[in-house]
């Protein structure tokens, strides 16, 4: 490749990489090679699809169970349990549970199409972290205790105890603080059905008190 070529009146050196594949002699000394190419897929071909995220079909059976329970439940309403609502109970539950069925069927959708969910970036999330399972569980046994006895000590101290238990495990070390803040967001929520919607919750051992 050292050689040297005599150009009309001159002689000049010969690229040393005249002739390699995937280079073109500006010169034009030396063979033309073509190289492969790898282009990015068209947008028709089937064959580079992503892979579908089957989790996203378990979150389609939920919002579909939720969605049937509403509007199951709203037909068996009537009217007693809320004599002063001028739309009835059952607008709410029905609009919900539509609502839900359509996100189900939109989610399926996209989940068949490859749409996949895309992790969070922002600046104080820390992806790589591990779900802290200990939090979660005990938010869902604070739930199920409020759901459990709330018929027995009613809605205002089990609501005290769900607002401020929640806060607690959430990282709130005032309990106290929480625990009032609770009892006043529960007392107000009580009376604010009793009153604004005619709907009365329980009272509990408070019965006779409230």
């Amino acid at each position: 490749m050292d050689r040297r070529v005599r150009d009309r009146r001159r002689v000049r050196d010969v690229p040393a990489g005249a002739g390699r594949s995937g280079r073109v002699d500006p010169d034009r000394a030396g063979a033309r090679v073509t190289a492969t190419v790898n282009r990015p897929p068209e947008p028709g071909d089937t064959s580079a699809r992503r892979p579908r995220d089957l989790a996203q079909f378990g979150v389609c059976a939920v919002l579909v169970v939720v969605g049937v329970f509403l509007l199951v439940d709203a037909m068996n309403l009537t009217a007693e349990f809320a004599k002063v609502d001028p739309v009835g109970p059952k607008l709410f539950p029905i609009v919900i549970g539509t609502g839900l069925l359509l996100c189900a069927v939109a989610l399926a959708i996209a989940t068949l199409r490859g749409s996949q969910v895309e992790p969070e970036s922002g600046e104080d999330v820390d992806v790589s972290s591990p779900a802290d399972w200990k939090t979660v569980g005990l938010l869902v046994g604070l739930f199920v205790a409020t759901i459990a006895l709330v018929d027995v000590l009613g809605w205002v101290i089990m609501g005290a105890l769900l607002f401020g238990g929640a806060a607690t495990i959430l990282g709130n070390r005032h309990w106290v603080r929480n625990l009032v803040i609770g009892l006043v967001l529960s007392l107000v929520s009580f009376y604010a059905f009793y009153v604004g919607l005619g709907i009365p919750l329980s009272a509990g051992i408070l019965d006779g008190i409230l």
